[in-house]
């Protein structure tokens, strides 16, 4: 295999981790750099309060309401922006650990 057949692979592969939307290319990340921006990290700031709001109103209207089937409902909501909450907060933990790790 020729060194073009080799480029021709490795952007195939490239383009495989983009995605369009919107008419805009964005690269998907199958694990978090280790190196966020200030405006990433502001971002991932502002969903965790988002996902940490919204699990809090879920639970808490969940708890006023007295029909079981929506009350139900308003639970996995709740229990899914929990869920997120977690993933990301899990996410900033492992990359916090990875950079505090020193090289050798």
């Amino acid at each position: 295999m020729d060194q073009q057949q080799m480029q021709g692979i490795q952007n195939q592969q490239g383009m495989q981790g983009q995605q369009q939307m919107g008419g805009q290319s964005q690269m998907m990340f199958q694990t978090p750099p280790a190196v966020i921006t200030t405006k990433d990290q502001l971002y991932l700031t502002d969903m965790l309060s988002w996902n940490l709001l919204a699990m809090k109103k879920a639970f808490f209207f969940a708890q006023q309401c007295q029909d079981q089937e929506i009350k139900s409902a308003i639970e996995k909501a709740g229990k899914m922006h929990q869920q997120h909450y977690e993933k990301i907060l899990s996410h900033l933990q492992t990359t916090e650990q990875q950079q505090s790790i020193p090289m050798q």
